[in-house]
Protein backbone atom coordinates (compact mmCIF):
# COMPACT_ATOMS: atom_id res chain seq x y z
CA UNK A 1 0.00 0.00 0.00
CA UNK A 2 1.38 3.38 -1.01
CA UNK A 3 0.70 6.62 0.81
CA UNK A 4 -1.07 8.01 -2.27
CA UNK A 5 -2.91 4.99 -3.68
CA UNK A 6 -5.83 6.00 -5.89
CA UNK A 7 -5.00 9.70 -5.87
CA UNK A 8 -4.34 11.90 -8.86
CA UNK A 9 -1.46 14.37 -8.98
CA UNK A 10 -1.03 17.22 -11.45
CA UNK A 11 2.61 18.27 -11.81
CA UNK A 12 3.78 21.14 -14.00
CA UNK A 13 7.29 21.37 -15.37
CA UNK A 14 7.30 17.58 -15.28
CA UNK A 15 9.40 16.73 -18.32
CA UNK A 16 12.70 16.70 -16.45
CA UNK A 17 14.51 17.91 -13.35
CA UNK A 18 12.54 18.47 -10.17
CA UNK A 19 9.22 17.94 -11.94
CA UNK A 20 10.14 14.49 -13.20
CA UNK A 21 11.51 13.59 -9.78
CA UNK A 22 8.26 14.68 -8.13
CA UNK A 23 6.26 12.65 -10.63
CA UNK A 24 8.29 9.52 -9.95
CA UNK A 25 8.22 9.99 -6.18
CA UNK A 26 4.44 10.42 -6.04
CA UNK A 27 3.90 7.61 -8.56
CA UNK A 28 6.00 5.27 -6.43
CA UNK A 29 3.46 5.89 -3.64
CA UNK A 30 0.55 4.98 -5.90
CA UNK A 31 -0.56 8.30 -7.43
CA UNK A 32 -1.68 8.59 -11.03
CA UNK A 33 0.12 11.50 -12.68
CA UNK A 34 -0.87 14.28 -15.05
CA UNK A 35 2.46 15.62 -16.30
CA UNK A 36 2.47 19.05 -17.93
CA UNK A 37 5.36 20.84 -19.62
CA UNK A 38 5.81 23.55 -22.23
CA UNK A 39 8.48 21.53 -24.08
CA UNK A 40 9.76 24.58 -25.93
CA UNK A 41 12.45 27.19 -25.44
CA UNK A 42 11.76 30.75 -24.31
CA UNK A 43 13.40 33.80 -25.86
CA UNK A 44 14.83 35.32 -22.67
CA UNK A 45 15.95 32.12 -20.96
CA UNK A 46 19.64 31.42 -21.71
CA UNK A 47 19.56 27.61 -21.73
CA UNK A 48 17.58 24.92 -23.56
CA UNK A 49 14.32 23.91 -21.92
CA UNK A 50 12.73 20.47 -21.89
CA UNK A 51 11.65 18.72 -25.09
CA UNK A 52 8.74 16.46 -26.07
CA UNK A 53 11.14 13.53 -25.81
CA UNK A 54 11.87 14.49 -22.20
CA UNK A 55 8.15 14.48 -21.42
CA UNK A 56 7.74 11.11 -23.11
CA UNK A 57 10.56 9.75 -20.95
CA UNK A 58 8.80 10.98 -17.81
CA UNK A 59 5.67 9.16 -18.93
CA UNK A 60 7.58 5.94 -19.56
CA UNK A 61 9.31 6.05 -16.18
CA UNK A 62 6.08 6.81 -14.31
CA UNK A 63 4.12 4.07 -16.05
CA UNK A 64 6.91 1.59 -15.29
CA UNK A 65 5.91 2.06 -11.64
CA UNK A 66 2.46 0.61 -12.38
CA UNK A 67 0.34 3.78 -12.39
CA UNK A 68 -1.18 5.89 -15.15
CA UNK A 69 0.53 8.94 -16.60
CA UNK A 70 -1.22 11.40 -18.89
CA UNK A 71 1.06 13.99 -20.49
CA UNK A 72 0.18 17.41 -21.86
CA UNK A 73 2.34 19.92 -23.69
CA UNK A 74 0.96 23.17 -22.34
CA UNK A 75 1.87 26.64 -21.16
CA UNK A 76 1.06 27.45 -17.53
CA UNK A 77 0.67 31.11 -18.54
CA UNK A 78 -2.32 30.16 -20.70
CA UNK A 79 -5.50 30.26 -18.61
CA UNK A 80 -7.58 28.20 -21.02
CA UNK A 81 -4.86 25.58 -21.37
CA UNK A 82 -4.26 24.96 -17.67
CA UNK A 83 -7.96 24.97 -16.86
CA UNK A 84 -8.53 22.42 -19.62
CA UNK A 85 -5.78 20.24 -18.14
CA UNK A 86 -7.46 20.29 -14.74
CA UNK A 87 -10.92 19.58 -16.16
CA UNK A 88 -9.56 16.67 -18.19
CA UNK A 89 -7.73 15.27 -15.16
CA UNK A 90 -10.97 15.19 -13.17
CA UNK A 91 -12.86 13.59 -16.07
CA UNK A 92 -10.10 11.07 -16.71
CA UNK A 93 -9.35 9.99 -13.13
CA UNK A 94 -12.43 11.07 -11.17
CA UNK A 95 -10.71 13.62 -8.95
CA UNK A 96 -7.76 15.94 -8.61
CA UNK A 97 -6.17 15.33 -5.23
CA UNK A 98 -2.73 16.89 -5.57
CA UNK A 99 -1.32 19.80 -7.55
CA UNK A 100 2.39 20.59 -7.64
CA UNK A 101 2.92 23.97 -9.31
CA UNK A 102 6.54 23.37 -10.18
CA UNK A 103 7.10 24.87 -13.65
CA UNK A 104 9.82 27.50 -13.52
CA UNK A 105 12.72 29.03 -15.39
CA UNK A 106 15.70 31.19 -14.48
CA UNK A 107 17.58 33.95 -16.26
CA UNK A 108 19.88 36.66 -14.95
CA UNK A 109 21.02 40.23 -15.45
CA UNK A 110 21.88 43.23 -13.33
CA UNK A 111 18.79 44.99 -12.00
CA UNK A 112 19.32 48.03 -14.23
CA UNK A 113 19.97 45.86 -17.28
CA UNK A 114 16.78 43.79 -17.09
CA UNK A 115 14.54 44.63 -20.04
CA UNK A 116 10.77 44.35 -20.14
CA UNK A 117 10.83 41.11 -22.11
CA UNK A 118 13.01 39.34 -19.54
CA UNK A 119 10.92 40.64 -16.65
CA UNK A 120 7.60 39.75 -18.26
CA UNK A 121 8.65 36.23 -19.25
CA UNK A 122 10.08 35.43 -15.81
CA UNK A 123 7.07 36.77 -13.90
CA UNK A 124 4.76 35.11 -16.42
CA UNK A 125 6.15 31.62 -15.90
CA UNK A 126 7.40 31.65 -12.31
CA UNK A 127 4.61 33.66 -10.68
CA UNK A 128 1.59 34.07 -12.95
CA UNK A 129 1.89 30.46 -14.11
CA UNK A 130 1.94 29.27 -10.51
CA UNK A 131 -1.10 31.40 -9.71
CA UNK A 132 -3.05 30.06 -12.69
CA UNK A 133 -2.15 26.47 -11.85
CA UNK A 134 -3.18 26.88 -8.22
CA UNK A 135 -6.39 28.71 -9.17
CA UNK A 136 -7.42 26.02 -11.63
CA UNK A 137 -6.55 23.18 -9.25
CA UNK A 138 -8.25 24.53 -6.14
CA UNK A 139 -11.70 24.74 -7.73
CA UNK A 140 -12.36 20.97 -8.01
CA UNK A 141 -10.66 20.50 -4.65
CA UNK A 142 -13.17 22.88 -3.07
CA UNK A 143 -15.99 20.79 -4.54
CA UNK A 144 -14.38 17.58 -3.27
CA UNK A 145 -13.68 18.98 0.17
CA UNK A 146 -10.06 17.85 0.06
CA UNK A 147 -6.78 18.51 -1.71
CA UNK A 148 -3.07 19.19 -1.45
CA UNK A 149 -1.32 22.04 -3.27
CA UNK A 150 2.44 22.55 -3.26
CA UNK A 151 4.22 25.34 -5.12
CA UNK A 152 7.92 25.48 -5.89
CA UNK A 153 9.45 28.66 -4.57
CA UNK A 154 13.19 28.90 -3.91
CA UNK A 155 15.69 30.04 -1.34
CA UNK A 156 15.68 32.99 -3.72
CA UNK A 157 12.16 33.57 -2.44
CA UNK A 158 13.51 34.01 1.09
CA UNK A 159 16.40 36.43 0.44
CA UNK A 160 17.82 38.80 -2.14
CA UNK A 161 20.15 37.54 -4.85
CA UNK A 162 22.32 39.70 -7.12
CA UNK A 163 21.56 39.39 -10.83
CA UNK A 164 18.22 37.66 -10.15
CA UNK A 165 15.78 40.47 -9.37
CA UNK A 166 12.99 39.14 -11.58
CA UNK A 167 13.46 35.56 -10.39
CA UNK A 168 13.58 36.63 -6.74
CA UNK A 169 10.47 38.78 -7.13
CA UNK A 170 8.57 35.86 -8.63
CA UNK A 171 9.66 33.39 -5.97
CA UNK A 172 8.83 35.77 -3.09
CA UNK A 173 5.45 36.21 -4.73
CA UNK A 174 4.87 32.45 -4.80
CA UNK A 175 5.17 32.34 -1.01
CA UNK A 176 2.60 35.12 -0.72
CA UNK A 177 0.19 33.21 -2.95
CA UNK A 178 0.64 30.07 -0.88
CA UNK A 179 -0.01 31.78 2.43
CA UNK A 180 -3.07 33.59 1.11
CA UNK A 181 -4.71 30.54 -0.46
CA UNK A 182 -3.91 28.48 2.63
CA UNK A 183 -5.99 30.88 4.73
CA UNK A 184 -8.84 31.07 2.24
CA UNK A 185 -9.04 27.28 1.87
CA UNK A 186 -8.28 26.39 5.50
CA UNK A 187 -11.82 25.24 6.31
CA UNK A 188 -12.21 23.26 3.08
CA UNK A 189 -9.96 20.25 3.67
CA UNK A 190 -7.22 21.73 1.47
CA UNK A 191 -3.62 22.41 2.45
CA UNK A 192 -1.35 24.78 0.55
CA UNK A 193 2.40 24.94 1.05
CA UNK A 194 5.67 25.78 -0.68
CA UNK A 195 9.05 24.16 -0.96
CA UNK A 196 12.12 26.40 -1.09
CA UNK A 197 15.04 24.50 -2.60
CA UNK A 198 18.66 25.48 -2.48
CA UNK A 199 20.61 24.97 -5.70
CA UNK A 200 19.35 21.76 -7.31
CA UNK A 201 21.25 19.46 -9.65
CA UNK A 202 19.22 20.20 -12.78
CA UNK A 203 19.63 21.85 -16.17
CA UNK A 204 18.50 25.16 -14.64
CA UNK A 205 21.88 25.50 -12.91
CA UNK A 206 24.03 23.29 -15.15
CA UNK A 207 24.34 25.34 -18.30
CA UNK A 208 26.99 27.47 -19.96
CA UNK A 209 25.27 30.76 -19.17
CA UNK A 210 25.09 30.21 -15.42
CA UNK A 211 28.55 28.67 -15.29
CA UNK A 212 29.87 31.84 -16.88
CA UNK A 213 28.09 33.96 -14.27
CA UNK A 214 29.68 32.08 -11.38
CA UNK A 215 33.14 31.78 -12.94
CA UNK A 216 33.53 34.86 -15.16
CA UNK A 217 37.32 34.58 -15.24
CA UNK A 218 37.25 31.15 -16.87
CA UNK A 219 36.74 30.46 -20.55
CA UNK A 220 33.93 27.90 -20.95
CA UNK A 221 34.07 26.57 -17.35
CA UNK A 222 33.09 22.97 -16.74
CA UNK A 223 30.87 21.41 -14.08
CA UNK A 224 33.91 20.43 -12.05
CA UNK A 225 35.33 23.94 -12.26
CA UNK A 226 32.15 25.65 -11.03
CA UNK A 227 31.51 23.21 -8.21
CA UNK A 228 33.60 25.12 -5.63
CA UNK A 229 31.75 28.36 -6.42
CA UNK A 230 28.40 26.67 -5.94
CA UNK A 231 29.56 24.96 -2.76
CA UNK A 232 30.71 28.30 -1.32
CA UNK A 233 27.06 29.42 -1.14
CA UNK A 234 26.15 26.54 1.17
CA UNK A 235 26.92 26.43 4.91
CA UNK A 236 27.14 22.66 4.52
CA UNK A 237 29.54 23.03 1.61
CA UNK A 238 27.12 21.23 -0.68
CA UNK A 239 27.23 22.58 -4.25
CA UNK A 240 23.80 21.26 -5.20
CA UNK A 241 21.16 18.94 -3.79
CA UNK A 242 19.51 16.14 -5.73
CA UNK A 243 16.00 16.63 -7.15
CA UNK A 244 14.93 13.68 -5.00
CA UNK A 245 15.79 15.68 -1.88
CA UNK A 246 13.10 18.18 -2.85
CA UNK A 247 10.67 15.44 -3.86
CA UNK A 248 10.80 13.94 -0.38
CA UNK A 249 9.64 17.27 1.04
CA UNK A 250 6.85 17.43 -1.55
CA UNK A 251 5.77 13.89 -0.70
CA UNK A 252 5.50 14.78 2.97
CA UNK A 253 3.38 17.84 2.23
CA UNK A 254 0.93 15.98 -0.03
CA UNK A 255 0.59 12.98 2.27
CA UNK A 256 -1.72 12.48 5.22
CA UNK A 257 1.32 12.91 7.46
CA UNK A 258 1.04 16.66 6.83
CA UNK A 259 -2.74 16.99 7.14
CA UNK A 260 -2.39 19.94 9.53
CA UNK A 261 0.56 21.59 7.79
CA UNK A 262 -0.61 24.50 5.67
CA UNK A 263 0.51 27.98 4.75
CA UNK A 264 4.17 27.28 5.35
CA UNK A 265 7.43 26.69 3.51
CA UNK A 266 9.86 23.83 3.80
CA UNK A 267 13.39 25.08 3.18
CA UNK A 268 15.70 22.45 1.74
CA UNK A 269 18.53 24.92 2.13
CA UNK A 270 21.67 23.09 3.30
CA UNK A 271 21.44 25.36 6.37
CA UNK A 272 21.35 28.65 4.46
CA UNK A 273 18.02 29.50 6.06
CA UNK A 274 19.63 29.26 9.52
CA UNK A 275 21.21 32.65 8.92
CA UNK A 276 17.89 34.31 8.08
CA UNK A 277 15.39 35.97 10.46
Amino acid sequence: MGKLDGRTALITGAARGQGRSHALTLAAEGANVVAVDLCADLATIPYPLATPDDLAETKAQVEALGVACHTVQGDVRDTDAIEAVVADAVDRFGSLDIAVANAGVCGFAKFWELDDAAWDEMIGVDLTGVFKTMRAAVRPMLQQGRGRIVATSSMGGRMGNPNLAHYVAAKWGVIGLVKTLALEAASSGITVNAVCPATVDTAMVHNDALYGLFCPDLDAPTRDQVEPAYAAMSPMGVPWVAPEDISKAVLYLVSDDARYVSGTTIDVSTAASAGMP
